[in-house]
């Protein structure tokens, strides 16, 4: 490999020199002219982690029949995942990393929060029916942890203009809380679900509006964590989609 240092630093010179326009609008635009190296964005965006408990003994096990049947669970495990997690409007990024399937959205509004909300459930839900399928079969079942939260963030174009290599950066909170928060859940607690505080104060108005007769706020239990973070966990699932599972998901 040979670097040119000194192209580099008239590229990095350029970019220092120019100015960048910061847009706050109300919604962060999806891929397309609208995102350029000259401008960012910044509004509300919330963030989803679902985090495999203890994957690296799974990945480590060795045989060539284990190593198959490792790769039929994650798949079988972030499929489905990202299916639940792909189907919005919202959503502006969805991946995986490592072990970890991950979604951002642009989360202006209160509902939009409660959405995002809506589907940690489902994953929750669908959590309990792969492992039921797994255990069917005679294979070992998943612990995970599903992280959620919401925050204000600065969103940059970031990359080499003229490689086509570029991505998005997410400049705030909201990422790596949800992030931190994922790797919580049927570890510190035997609950999959933790949200942050400002993904809870967002979406608990309408999710009482929902269950009007029950006290949804006894679902969550508040806790506050070593780096004095306030965050709130639970076992909620889709109720329909549970009692399917549990009468023997019958096609």
């Amino acid at each position: 490999m040979s670097y040119d240092y000194i192209e580099g630093k008239k590229r990095i010179e350029e970019i220092l020199n120019n100015s960048i326009k910061i847009v706050d609008s109300e919604k962060i635009p999806k891929n397309g002219s609208e995102f350029t190296f000259n401008n960012g964005y910044y509004n509300w965006v919330t963030a989803i982690f679902v985090d495999i408990r203890d994957s690296s003994e799974l990945f480590s096990k060795k045989g060539l029949e284990t190593k198959e049947e490792t790769a039929k669970l994650i798949r079988a495990f972030t499929s489905e995942i990202i299916e639940i997690l792909r189907d919005d409007d919202n959503l502006r990024e969805i991946g995986i990393r490592g072990d970890c399937v991950y979604a951002i959205y642009t989360t202006s509004k209160k509902s939009d929060i409660f959405s995002c909300a809506n589907k940690t459930f489902y994953i929750n839900t669908y959590l309990n029916m792969l492992n039921k399928l797994l255990s069917s079969r005679g294979k070992e079942t998943f612990k995970a942890g599903i992280g959620m939260a919401t925050d204000q963030e600065l969103v940059v174009k970031a990359g080499a203009a003229y490689t086509g290599i570029n991505s998005k950066v997410w400049i705030g909170n909201a990422v790596t809380r949800a992030s931190n928060l994922s790797a919580l859940g049927e570890k510190e607690t035997s609950d999959r679900l933790f949200f942050s505080e400002l993904s809870y104060i967002n979406f608990i108005e309408e999710l009482r509006k929902r269950n009007s007769e029950k006290d949804v706020e006894e679902w969550f239990k508040k806790i506050k964590g070593r780096d004095g973070e306030t965050s709130y966990h639970a076992d909620i699932i889709k109720v329909e989609f549970d009692e399917w599972i549990k009468a023997g998901m019958a096609d």
